[in-house]
């Protein structure tokens, strides 16, 4: 399995406008984060989390040519505002339907604010999507291979995140049931959130993040969904315990699945 990690920064990204902080200032590539989001390609299929406002470039740079299933964590506009550019694969694709999943809220959320794409009014050139939504204890088939959604709080918003095999992607977590955690045992790599480190609301700090790395016990962790009040990547690099790396945009992983 390949994993190719495409952002990591949170809702503004890094670097922010209008801030001259030393994060958004840096020169360290790995300080440059776009939109959250991550691509997986597995058993002949690609498959995209979270279709930010960064999608487009997302995809041009890390030169992704195929596009099977869409999975959506939840409805924010940093996972979602680039839902307009899967016309391109269905261009690209002679004209087919990709299929996207999601729960209920997202999926009304998203006919409301992308009306011109699911209302009753076709218009050539627009983008042609399957919504799909996810019920409860449902698996997603990819007829080889299964994807689970798990449950996740973000604030009290219930959102998504997604299990394949033994790799497993959550953003914008801010508590985990332990129904959930049970879900997330036994995996070699698990990206998960973590915004600064200072407490939030509705994402985990840092302490919360390594609290439930360490609850999880993948072989390897990254984190993701930075701000830039997390600090410099360099810096945060050096305190985190062993197996545990922040992630970075580009970044490229090898999962046995």
């Amino acid at each position: 399995m390949k994993i190719t990690i495409l952002g990591t920064g949170t809702s503004v990204g890094i670097p922010m406008i209008a801030c001259s902080c030393p994060t958004c200032s840096s020169t360290d590539t790995r300080d440059k984060r776009l939109r959250t989001s991550v691509h997986i390609e597995y058993k002949g299929k690609n498959i995209q989390i979270d279709v930010g406002p960064d999608f487009r470039q997302q995809m041009l740079t890390s030169g992704i040519q195929k596009l099977d299933l869409v999975l959506i964590t939840h409805q924010h506009s940093d996972h979602t505002a680039g839902i307009d550019e899967i016309r391109a694969f269905n261009f690209a694709h002679n004209g087919s339907e990709i299929p996207l999943f999601a729960n209920e809220f997202v999926i009304k959320d998203l006919k409301t604010r992308f009306h011109y794409i699911f209302g009753a009014n076709e218009y050539p050139g627009l983008p042609l999507i399957q919504l799909n939504e996810i019920v409860e204890n449902q698996l997603i088939d990819c007829k080889e291979f299964q994807i689970i959604p798990i449950k996740i709080q973000h604030g009290k918003l219930n959102i998504l995140g997604y299990r394949i095999q033994n790799f497993a992607y959550i953003t914008d977590a801010s508590f985990i049931s332990e129904e959930s955690f049970e879900q997330l045992q036994n995996l070699e790599i698990l990206i998960i959130n973590s915004l600064r480190l200072k407490e939030h609301h509705s994402h985990f700090n840092l302490e919360q993040s390594l609290m439930a790395i360490s609850k999880i016990g993948a072989k390897k962790s990254y984190i993701t969904h930075l701000s830039h009040q997390m600090g410099l990547h360099s810096n945060v690099e050096k305190i985190l315990p062993h197996g545990v790396s922040l992630a970075y945009d580009g970044l490229v992983l090898e999962c046995n699945a």
